[in-house]
């Protein structure tokens, strides 16, 4: 099939030349009829001009082609078409070989009209908490205007745009295919300890199959995330880009706190800022100066959906969370949207999800929680960190083998000030971390000469009512040694914020919790979990259904149509926002399903 280029043959301008002998002419000079002196005087001239043009190529297969080669050379520069980095150029170049370089959006009349549904899709890109510029919309429909004039003008398109044009398109396509399947950034390079597995797809075979059938728009959105959750996050977000764009909601100004019965003169712009986020819905009269019910009502859900404490009170917390402008949430919102993207596909049915910024955990059943409760987490210093796995035994009065850090940095200074505290907790003192390794008498030990940087001790504490960690721990076997489980500290489940452990979760309903995932183990009721608790022995069950559990770290998310926000106790959102402001990343490998 012809490509669209320069056409070949005679020039446009050229005469027929007859078939027969040219007849004599009267008025010019005899000289110049003679074809010796002409080839002597143009053959020149046109020797230099059918070499350059045997040079330059004008089918768009054959540039893309020599486009791909040389990107792929060690010695050339990187992909560029009209000015524009190509992003994707691993997966771009594998879907060029597959396809034999055939351009995939333009035709012998130019772009056909998939372009059109493409650059649809990029332009909504921005539902997505996405940018569309960094998918070369406006190159691309430059360059489609150009081609256009071209053809109004009844002159041939260049190859080389054509080239350009079809590179770019296929370059947005990969590439924005990829953010929704994967994510914009890499969550490794933010956070050491990522270790999910995120979403695979053949994006090659899903560009293939959309120019087959025409379906684009389709073909993209069948990328995203395909938990509800995240429907809901982007039914969300337009909500607050639309209160962005009618100018947010007031601020709440400085005061003593507001309680119900109070009459105070900022009543009525607490009303409205409440009412434009939907926590305030009864009809009260705007100019009233009093707290009432139904104003602390909407208080205390403003709170829920924050993690504050909930009494219905503003006071200095509930008010600053108030007056967190609109473009702040709207970060936070593209924050998380993209670490939805980040998930596996499929999270499990059933599953344990740990927020660790709300510090809750929940067991989620067919969509829904089933189970719920408080968790504690760890400390800025010493984090929880982000990762699935699978429950697949529970550990019933388990011994605590203390991790050396702990040892060292908590525990040494404790036992120093206080070597008694040793044997009322419960504490073993060990000679090494072999099986062979001793039980030594602490009180033989001169505590106050030991240090962190030379203990050679391990420490052991026994089950017991004073255990740290608890009476039963569900184990999922990492790398971070990391796990779930009870804890003699009750009261910390009080507390509004969390971050107390040393990186494990401390669970506020074990027995809850264990016998929900005993509920497969023949024999396993609530009243036997509790007396298995009650034992001082060790006692390792293994879960006869594994069940999936994931860690993850969400500063906002949807539930139940209502978006949630938390305070960013590891402060890790703002090197998402700051990443996700930048240029997308060059892929240095094409994006495959991994077969």
């Amino acid at each position: 099939m012809r490509r669209p280029g320069i056409v070949r043959g005679r020039p446009a301008c050229a005469s027929p030349r007859p078939a027969g002998p040219s007849p004599p002419s009267t008025d010019a000079p005899p000289l110049v009829t003679r074809p010796a002196l002409l080839l002597r005087v143009l053959g020149p001239v046109l020797l230099g001009v059918l070499s350059a043009a045997a040079s330059l190529p004008d089918d768009v297969q054959t540039l893309l082609r020599l486009r791909i080669e040389a990107a792929e050379s060690t010695s050339s520069p990187a992909m560029v078409a009209a000015d524009e980095r190509v992003r994707a150029a691993p997966t771009v170049a594998r879907y060029y070989r597959q396809t034999g370089f055939e351009p995939g959006w333009t035709g012998p009349d130019g772009p056909t009209p998939l372009v059109d549904s493409l650059l649809a899709t990029l332009r909504a890109a921005d539902r997505e908490g996405l940018r569309p510029a960094d998918y070369h919309v406006a190159a691309i429909d430059s360059l489609r205007r150009h081609l256009q004039a071209q053809a109004d003008a009844g002159t041939s398109m260049d190859p080389r745009v054509l080239a350009d044009f079809d590179l770019l398109c296929t370059d947005a396509f990969l590439l924005y295919g990829t953010h929704l399947l994967r994510g914009r950034l890499d969550p490794e390079a933010l956070v050491p300890t990522w270790t999910l597995d995120r979403r695979q797809a053949d994006l090659v075979g899903h560009l293939r199959s959309a120019l087959r059938s025409g379906a684009v728009r389709a073909t993209l959105r069948q990328l995203r995330p395909p938990q509800p959750g995240y429907a809901a996050f982007r039914r969300a977000y337009a909500r607050y880009r639309r209160l962005a764009e009618r100018g947010g909601w007031p601020t709440v100004p400085d005061g003593p706190p507001l309680e119900e019965g109070d009459e105070d003169e900022r009543v009525p712009l607490l009303r409205r800022r409440l009412r434009i986020t939907g926590d305030l819905k009864a009809p009260t009269p705007p100019a009233s100066l009093r707290v009432d019910e139904a104003l602390r009502r909407a208080v205390a859900r403003f709170q829920e959906r924050h993690g504050l404490a909930i009494d219905g009170v503003v006071g200095p917390a509930t008010r600053a969370a108030m007056n967190v402008p609109v473009e702040a949430r709207l970060r936070q919102i593209e924050v998380n949207m993209e670490r939805w993207r980040w998930l596996p596909r499929d999270l499990g049915d059933p599953h344990v999800r740990v927020n660790i910024a709300d510090f809750w955990l929940r067991v989620v059943e067919d969509g829904s929680p089933v189970l719920q409760m408080r968790v504690v987490v760890g400390t800025r210093y010493r984090q929880t960190p982000v990762f699935s796995d699978r429950l697949s035994y529970l550990v019933f009065n388990p011994y605590w083998h203390v991790p050396p850090r702990i040892a060292t940095e908590d525990k040494l200074p404790e036992f120093r000030r206080d070597p008694s505290l040793l044997s009322r907790l419960g504490f073993e003192v060990l000679d090494g971390w072999g099986a062979d390794a001793r039980v030594v008498d602490p009180s033989t030990i001169d505590w106050g000469r030991l240090s962190a940087a030379a203990f050679p001790y391990r420490l052991r504490q026994r089950p017991g009512p004073a255990n740290a960690l608890g009476r039963v721990k569900f184990m999922f076997p990492n790398r971070h040694n990391v796990y779930l489980h009870d804890t003699p500290a009750r009261s910390l489940f009080g507390r509004t914020e969390r971050g107390f452990s040393s990186g494990c979760i401390r669970v506020e309903r074990p027995v809850d919790l264990a016998t929900y995932l005993l509920r497969d183990n023949e024999g396993w009721s609530e009243s036997r979990v509790r007396t298995e608790m009650g034992r001082s022995t060790e006692q390792t069950v293994v879960l006869r259904r594994k069940v999936p559990v994931h860690l993850l770290y969400w500063t906002a998310w949807p539930q139940n149509e209502t978006l949630h926000f938390r305070p960013d106790i590891y402060r890790r959102d703002e090197a998402v926002a700051t990443a996700l402001a930048a240029p997308p990343a060059l892929r240095s490998r094409p994006e495959t399903d991994g077969s």
